[in-house]
């Protein structure tokens, strides 16, 4: 996983938190500009390099490399938090209790159920959050109104959100009287509860049925499952990931 051992100038600190687990490299840039990383005994700064005799510390406690690649599909429960902070008492890490530092890929709001990667990979991570690939998100929603044709023509097309902003167009069909199936190439803050707001309706359940590739099919809420070697080459696949 790490070209820490093969290259004379090591490897980039951003990349090494990653590898180690600890966060996406995103996360890692905003833990080293925080002062929250060191190297060898010095805070470090961005662009930092780990050689192989480098000792790295995230809020004083030594870290490493894992070498297992981890990537789990778990159906989150509503009411859990997407969160590693263990002075939440609903985070998602506690809950999950994994025996390996891992963290969730992205975020679904604690309302909301359904599928969450999670993963020790900080290169897999970045390439499924970059918002200008588009990755797709499914989601099944349940609604407190009856769903109409108008509705679902709406939805599909940019709806204006609070902060300004217009979603992309998207897919939307109705599934149930007051349910319809939504796919998604973004990623906004609480997107689809928003974006139902605009037209008078509130959301009673959602639940992440999918991303990319991985599904919630047969998994039980609040259990997890390591991917299949088909799927994790498929995912790899899609994200330009050397799957060797």
């Amino acid at each position: 996983m790490s070209d820490i051992g093969e290259n004379p100038e090591g490897v980039r600190l951003n990349k090494f938190i990653g590898e180690a687990g600890v966060a996406s490299r995103r996360a890692a840039d905003r833990m080293i500009e925080d002062g929250l990383v060191t190297i060898n005994g010095r805070v470090a700064v961005l662009g930092d390099r780990v050689m192989p005799d480098t000792v790295v510390c995230v809020e004083g406690k030594p870290i490493k490399r894992e070498e297992e690649d981890i990537i789990l599909a778990f159906y989150k429960p509503a009411g859990i938090t997407c969160t590693s902070n263990p002075d939440d008492i609903d985070n998602v890490i506690d809950f999950i209790g994994y025996p390996k530092r891992i963290y969730s890929i992205g975020r679904l709001d604690k309302d909301s159920e359904g599928l969450l990667l999670m993963t020790n990979n900080g290169e897999l991570a970045d390439g499924i959050m970059r918002s200008r690939y588009e990755h797709e998100k499914e989601y099944i929603v349940t609604v407190d109104k009856n769903v109409t044709p108008e509705f679902i023509t709406g939805m599909s097309k940019g709806v204006p959100i609070i902060d300004g902003r217009i979603t992309k167009e998207c897919f939307v069909e109705q599934t149930g009287i007051k349910e319809f199936r939504i796919i998604l190439r973004q990623g906004l803050n609480r997107q689809i509860r928003r974006m139902c707001d605009v037209f008078g309706f509130n959301v009673v359940k959602l639940v992440r049925i999918r991303v990319m590739n991985i599904t919630l099919n047969g998994l039980k809420e609040g259990r997890y499952r390591n991917i299949s070697k088909s799927e994790r080459i498929e995912l790899h696949h899609c994200l330009d990931i050397d799957n060797g």
